[in-house]
C-alpha cells in the first residue's frame, strides 16, 4: 500500500490509482462472494447429510436446511449479477453440464433467416448446415422449448460462410426465455415462492432445474434492469411530494443460521388523488439496518414535501429543502387501538372528530389541487380548530401516563406537519399511499421468512420497485417483465426510460388488467 508521501501529484495519475483501488476491491468482494458460496453449499451438503440420518423426526435440521436454502439463493444471485470482467479475474468455476430438455416438451422452430448473397462479395450462397440453440419458454400453464435455428450458408465465389446472428437472450446463454423468466421473477417476489420451492415444482413438471440454475437467472435479471431501476428512482425524487415509510426485513447471516433486521424503505409518488394525469411510481430502498442515516441518503436528490409517520430517523430531513406532512391516520389508529381495548368515550370522540375529516376527503378526491384548498379551509379549517381546542382540553381530564395522554400528544406535538395539507391541495390527509406499497413486501414476509443476505435485500428493492409501478399504473406485471426481457437486452441504454411502466400502457393495451 502506497503512504501519502509516495502519492503522485498530478490528477490523471491519482485517478488512474483510484481506479485501481477500486477494481482491487471489487474483484477482492467478488472473492469473498464466492468463498461464502462455496462455505454454504458444503454447509447445505452437510445438513442434508444430516437429515438423512436423523430422519423424520429433524425438524430443527428442516429449518436449517430451509435457511441454507435461501442464503445459497442470494449469495447464487449476487455471484450471477458481478460484471463479467470482475469474474475474469478470479479462478474459473468448474464447467456444468446442462442437462438436454425433456423430449416430450413441445417444440417450436424459429428460423433466422440469412441474406440471399454473400454480403462480402454478392456471391451466391449454398447450404452449410446450420445451427440450433434451444430455450426454455413458459406459456401460462405449459412450457415450450423454442428451437432458434441459424441456417449456414457458403458462398460459391469466395467460400465465406454466412449465418444469421444469434438472437439476444434476457441473459447471455442463459437456457431461460423472456415468458419464464418473468414467471419465475413474479413467483419468488410476488407469488412469495423461494427458489428451491420452485425447482420442486419444476422437477414435479419433469424439468430439471435446480436452484443454483434459478439463482443465477434471479441475478442475470437484476442486473439487467437496473438501469431502468435508476431511471425509474430519477423520475419519483422529481415530485414536489412524496410518501415514505419502511418495513423490517429479516435477513440472514451467512455461516451462522441466526438473522438480523434490515429495512425495505419505500418512496411513492401518486397525486392521481389532487387530479394529476402523471403517472404513478414507487421506489424501494434497501437498508441493512433503521439508522436515520439511510433516508438522508436516499432522499438526497429530493426537495419539497414528504408525508411519513413519526419515525424519528425523518427528522434530520426537514428544513428548507423538505418539509414535513404528518399523517392523521397513524393518530386515527392509536384512539382507534384504545377504543377497541376499553370503549373509551374520549377515544370514540376523537374517531368521529378525526372521522369528519376523512369526510372531506372523500368529496374532493381527484378534484385540482386549487380547489382542494378551498374546500379544506372552507370546512376542514373549523374542524381542526375545533379538535384542537378539544385535545388540550381532554388532555387535563386524563392520567399523563396513559394511553389516551400518549395519543393525544403524538397528535398536539405533531399539530404544524399534520394540518399542512389544509392549506397546500397537492398534499394528503395521511400516509396510506406508502403503507399500500409495503403490504405485499409483508405477505411475503410471512411465507419466506428473511432475506439470505444483503444482496438479496437490494435485489428485492429493485424488483418490488417494477412490480409496484406496474400495478399503480394498471399493468399485469408479468407481462410487463416479459416485455422487459424481450427488448432490455438490445434497447439503448440512454433511451432506457421509454420502458417504464407508463410509456407502454397504450403501446401494449393486451396488458391492462381487466377494470
Amino acid at each position: 500500500m502506497r503512504s501519502a508521501v509516495d502519492l503522485p501529484e498530478d490528477v490523471e495519475s491519482l485517478k488512474r490509482l483510484l481506479i485501481a483501488a477500486q477494481s482491487e476491491a471489487q474483484t477482492a468482494r467478488a472473492a469473498l462472494l464466492l468463498e461464502q458460496l462455496t462455505n454454504e453449499k458444503l454447509r447445505f451438503q452437510i445438513a442434508v447429510l444430516k437429515r438423512a440420518r436423523f430422519g423424520r423426526s429433524s425438524e430443527q435440521l428442516d429449518a436449517q436446511i430451509a435457511q441454507i436454502e435461501l442464503t445459497l439463493e442470494d449469495l447464487e444471485a449476487s455471484a450471477a449479477s458481478l460484471p463479467p470482467v470482475i469474474m475474469a479475474t478470479l479462478p474459473p468455476k468448474p464447467p456444468s453440464v446442462r442437462r438436454p430438455l425433456p423430449a416430450q416438451l413441445a417444440r417450436e422452430p424459429i428460423t433466422h433467416a440469412a441474406p440471399c448473397t454473400c454480403p462480402g462479395c454478392g456471391g451466391e450462397l449454398r447450404a452449410a448446415g446450420e445451427d440450433v440453440a434451444e430455450m426454455l419458454e413458459w406459456v401460462p400453464g405449459r412450457y415450450k422449448v423454442l428451437r432458434h435455428i441459424r441456417p449456414k450458408f457458403s458462398c460459391a465465389r469466395c467460400a465465406s460462410i454466412v449465418q444469421a446472428p444469434a438472437p439476444s437472450r434476457p441473459i447471455a446463454r442463459g437456457l431461460a426465455g423472456p415468458a419464464l423468466l418473468a414467471h419465475v421473477l413474479v413467483s419468488k417476489y410476488a407469488d412469495h415462492l423461494p427458489l428451491y420451492r420452485q425447482s420442486q415444482i419444476f422437477e414435479r413438471d419433469g424439468i430439471d432445474l435446480d436452484r443454483s440454475t434459478l439463482a443465477d437467472w434471479v441475478g442475470g435479471a437484476s442486473a439487467l434492469v437496473q438501469p431502468l431501476v435508476d431511471a425509474l428512482g430519477r423520475y419519483v425524487f422529481q415530485a414536489y411530494k412524496l410518501h415514505a415509510d419502511d418495513t423490517p426485513v429479516p435477513v440472514l447471516c451467512p455461516g451462522r443460521g441466526t438473522t438480523r433486521q434490515g429495512r425495505l424503505w419505500t418512496y411513492v409518488r401518486d397525486d392521481r388523488p389532487a387530479g394529476s394525469e402523471e403517472p404513478p411510481a414507487v421506489l424501494f430502498q434497501y437498508s441493512p439496518d433503521r439508522k436515520g442515516a439511510w433516508p438522508l441518503m436516499h432522499l438526497a436528490p429530493f426537495s419539497g414535501v414528504l408525508q411519513a409517520d413519526g419515525y424519528a430517523g425523518f427528522d434530520r430531513l426537514y428544513g428548507e429543502r423538505i418539509q414535513e406532512a404528518a399523517c392523521w391516520a397513524h393518530v386515527r389508529r392509536k384512539f382507534y387501538d384504545i377504543h377497541v381495548q376499553n370503549a373509551s368515550p374520549i377515544a370514540a370522540e376523537a374517531l368521529a372528530r378525526i372521522g369528519r375529516l376523512y369526510a372531506v376527503e372523500a368529496d374532493i378526491r381527484g378534484r385540482p389541487p386549487e380547489e382542494r384548498c378551498a374546500v379544506r379551509q372552507a370546512r376542514v379549517g373549523p374542524e381542526l380548530h375545533s379538535l384542537y381546542t378539544w385535545l388540550h382540553a381532554s388532555l387535563t381530564t386524563v392520567s399523563k401516563k396513559s394511553e389516551l395522554a400518549i395519543a393525544m400528544r403524538y397528535a398536539l406535538s405533531r399539530w404544524a406537519a399534520l394540518t399542512r395539507y389544509r392549506d397546500d391541495g397537492r398534499l394528503e390527509i395521511d400516509n396510506n399511499a406508502a403503507e399500500r406499497s409495503i403490504r405485499p413486501v409483508a405477505l411475503g414476509r410471512k411465507n419466506w421468512l428473511f432475506a439470505g443476505s444483503d444482496d438479496g435485500g437490494e435485489r428485492a428493492a429493485a424488483i418490488y420497485s417494477l412490480l409496484g409501478t406496474a400495478q399503480l399504473n394498471g399493468l399485469n406485471i408479468e407481462a410487463y417483465l416479459r416485455y422487459l426481457f424481450e427488448r432490455l437486452p438490445d434497447h439503448p441504454i440512454n433511451r432506457v426510460h421509454e420502458l417504464l411502466p407508463w410509456n407502454l400502457a397504450t403501446e401494449i393495451p393486451a396488458m391492462r388488467l381487466a377494470a
